[in-house]
Order: C-alpha cells, then structure tokens, then sequence
C-alpha cells in the first residue's frame, strides 16, 4: 500500500493520517507520459536525460528525508484543520511562529541544492497561499469572460488542498517569451491566451517561459505578466493543469550540470538540476475548478501582494547561499594558510558582509510582517524588494571575490582520476599539499568552489539569480511604488517647521 492509499484510511491509535509521499512514489508520478523535447529529439521520460534525472532522483530525496527524525520539523507540520501530517511547503501561516516554521522548509531545500534549484518544490505552493492570503478579494471577482463562471476563492481553497493531500510538486510560470521588444505586436502571438470557452472549463493557448522543474514537476501553475501594454480580457487568466495535460510541449534548454561526474570532481554539479523549460500551450484544456482568475485585469494586478511568499523564498534562499559562500571562503583561508593576511581577511569580511545584510533583511520582513485581509501573515514586502536589490546587487562581486580568494587553485583542478594514476598521482600529492590537508582535500574544496562560482551550472545560476529576483532597475521602481512615504516626509515638516 503506497503512503498515497495510507493517507485515506486512519494510522494506528495515536499517529495522525499522512499526506507525505515518499521519493519512489514521486518518482512514479513523472511516469505520466508529459512531452520533454532536449536538443531536438523527444524524452520518453525525463528520466531519459542524466541532467533530468539527477535533478528528480535530488528533489526524490527531499520527499524522503519528510520521514527522517532530523528533517522532520524542518519538512513537515500538523494541519491545524485536519490534524494530518503534511509537507511544509503547503502551510499557510497565520502567526509569527508559523511564518518562522514555514521558513524552515525554504532553508532545507536550499541547502539541500546548494541553492542551485532557484524554484524548487517549496516555492509554487508560496504563491497559492499569496492568493489564500486574499480570498475576501477573489471572493467578490467574478469571470469577465462569458461562458464560464468560476468560484474563484473556492478554486483557491480547494487547490490548496489538493495540493497538501497529494504533497504535490508545482512548477509556476509566470512570463512570457522574450520577442523583438521593439514592436509592441511580437509579444502577441506568443502570449498565453483563453481560444475557446465552455461551461466546464476554458482552452488556453500561447507559451510560457523558464519553466523551471516543470520537466520533474505534476502540476503547472501559470499567469501572464506583463508583454502588452494593455493586457485584453483573454489573456487575464491564472490557472493551474496537470505538466502531462494534452496540448503541454516542454522544450528543455540545455543541460549545464554534470550528472556523470563524481562528488569529487563535481560536487555540486554532478546532483543535476532544475532544467528550465520552454513551454508551449496548444489548446490545453483547464477545468472551471482549476481557474482562479477568468478576463478581469483588476485580478492580474495583485502579482505583488500574491507572490509575496514567493519573494521572500528568493531572499531566504540567497541568504542560505551567501552562508555557503562564507563557509567555503573560510575554509580557503584555512587549507591555503592565508587567514592572516589583511588583505584577506578583509576580502573574507566582504562575504561576511552580504551574508549578514541577507539575514538581516529576511529578519527584518518577519519582523515588520502583517496580517492580510484573511488572516494570513506575509513578510513585509519593502523589505523583501530591498533585499532582492541589495543580493543582485552584490552577486557578481560576491563570486568574484570568493574567485579571487582561491588563486590559481581554482584554475589548476585535475580530477579525481589523475590523482589515482600511479605515474602521476605521486606529483600532485607530494607537491600541491594544503595547510593542515591533503592535495586531494584541497582539490575537493576547489571543485565545490568552482561548481558554485565558475562552471556552466553556475553560470546558468547566476543568470537565473538576476532574472528571477527580476532586474535592478525593476526592483527599484516597486520599492518606488510599496514603500509608503509619508511618515518620512512628515518627518522632514515637523522638524524643519513646516505647516504646508
């Protein structure tokens, strides 16, 4: 009997009911037939392409680890409603100790990939609970489109709980193609659109893009933002469908991870990745029960508020990064005898710097978070917006610096094999020793660093980084927009005596 079948039948006298799946029964569940194409050819499964697989028998382990005492706190949590065992990334919080629960989970996973898996099976269910947070508004909405009238707060409701009964993994795309910017006419022809309406449900189609985990996730998540100056009726709609609905076709970017390699040689590159899709629509059917907003503009606006917890997932998770960063910077100073040179102590000082900056940030939009209009509590989202400017900010000076601190030690790597070889394995270990530790243990440290700063995987992530917190000059326009300022100009008239 699978955990699945378990959940519907009550555990013996005193566990509660589970709603957690183990790895090899979400494993099973890409088993689905979805239609992945990878440099041309179509994937029978995504277990047909290394890099994939990797990355699903990594997200495999996070399922598993649910049921291992020392992760539990940090994965699982007791539904207040129906005293069921499910998985964190479900929780709506509605306390400050819950919020401070429901980060665990976020800082688990990123640990759990380095913080390499931008999107990872934790985030989309952030945005479901953004919209939960406030249904008394998607209550009173209505479909502007005629032919179909969905409950859309009891849809949301009711995703919600589909999603925590089935510890669903959700992959969310919410932009559109990048087109000829230029000319205001190429987004149309990509952007997602309803082509047909029927009582029961509606037919979309159009693409979506960086559809990350979608290849190793069961359900889509999606919207359109942004891509026409005025958003017309038909394009104003969220949803949510099966990956292997008919009509999905995931084009996959190329890999970039090392699946083949060992921990050695590539630490972090060989556990795969999240491999973003191109996903195309051609008249995908979604159910009336799956639609949470149908033609009303108005809806499509509240991205901000609804994506909160989504946005504090993102600086939450570079701020687990950024203690990685200091860690192995740290350790540099100790294998290469350099942690009383000035000069590098100040280069370690700088990481040290953003790491604390980070954690301060996500401290402080806990700290300043409120209570939205059902009761849920989100991070306070200034806060979170200057966060997310400040880690993009600093990112690639980040990476540089712990670059810098390696030397030549990071352009001089050679392979776990090399060292094994008897003609020359002898050299590089009589004659690259670090301090304290072994040419081979010196080397391991270089290969971590090398896969989170300087190899294609990382490459890739710090693009993702960039566009996923969305670009600078974004950032600074919504903190233009969130940030109330009043007070602060009040302020400025009370002291300077100003009465106008």
């Amino acid at each position: 009997m699978t955990s699945q079948q378990a959940a519907a039948s009550p555990h013996p006298a005193g566990k509660p009911v589970s709603r957690l799946k183990t790895g090899a029964e979400f494993l099973a569940s890409l088993r689905d037939g979805r239609r992945i194409y990878l440099g041309g050819r179509r994937l029978d499964t995504v277990f047909d392409e290394p890099g994939l697989a990797k990355g699903a028998e990594l997200m495999a382990e996070t399922f598993d680890d649910q049921f291992r005492p020392e992760f539990a706190d940090a994965t699982t949590f007791t539904d207040p409603a129906t005293g069921e065992l499910s998985s964190r990334a479900w929780q709506v919080p509605r306390s400050p100790a819950e919020l401070t629960d429901r980060r665990k989970i976020i800082e688990y996973s990123s640990l759990k990939t380095g913080g390499t898996f931008g999107r990872p099976s934790d985030l989309a269910p952030g945005i479901v609970a953004g919209l939960m947070a406030y249904l008394p508004t998607f209550r009173k909405k209505k479909s502007m489109i005629e032919g179909c009238d969905p409950d859309f707060a009891a849809n949301i409701e009711a995703y919600m709980e589909y999603g925590r009964q089935n510890n669903l993994t959700a992959s969310e795309s919410l932009a559109g193609p990048q087109t000829d910017r230029s000319n205001p006419k190429a987004a149309e022809a990509a952007f997602l659109r309803v082509k047909k309406v029927t009582k029961d449900g509606i037919y979309v189609s159009g693409a979506k893009t960086v559809g990350s985990i979608a290849a190793q996730a069961n359900d889509i998540f999606f919207t359109n933002l942004g891509g026409l100056a005025t958003t017309p009726p038909e394009a104003c709609v969220w949803g949510a469908v099966p990956i292997a609905a008919e009509g999905i076709t995931m084009i996959s970017r190329e890999m970039v991870s090392q699946p083949e390699a060992s921990k050695f040689d590539h630490p972090v590159a060989s556990m795969g990745e999240e491999a973003d899709q191109f996903i195309v629509f051609d008249n995908v059917f979604v159910p009336k029960d799956r639609i949470f907003n149908l033609g009303d503009p108005d809806g499509m606006s509240w991205y901000g508020p609804v994506c909160v917890f989504a946005h504090w997932h993102v600086l939450t998770r570079l701020a687990v990064k950024s203690e990685l960063f200091v860690g192995a910077g740290q350790m540099v100073l100790d294998v290469l005898g350099t942690g009383k040179i000035p000069a590098v102590q100040q280069m370690l000082g700088e990481l040290v710097q953003y790491q604390q900056t980070l954690r301060a940030f996500v401290t402080a939009a806990e700290a300043k978070a409120t209570y939205t209009e059902a009761g849920v509590l989100t991070p306070d989202v200034g806060m979170l917006t200057a966060g997310r400017l400040y880690s993009i900010q600093e990112y690639p000076r980040i990476i540089h610096i712990l670059q810098e601190l390696c030397g030549q030690g990071l352009v001089m790597r050679f392979g776990q094999s090399a060292f094994g070889n008897p003609d020359i394995g002898h050299y590089l270990n009589d004659l690259l020793p670090g301090h304290g530790v072994s040419a081979m243990q010196k080397e391991h440290l270089m290969n971590f660093i090398w896969d989170m700063t300087s190899g294609a995987l990382a490459g890739r992530v710090a693009l993702f980084e960039n566009v996923n917190s969305s670009p600078a000059p974004r950032l600074r326009a919504r903190l233009h927009d969130e940030v109330d300022r009043t007070k602060f100009v009040d302020q400025v008239k009370t002291l300077a005596g100003m009465d106008w």
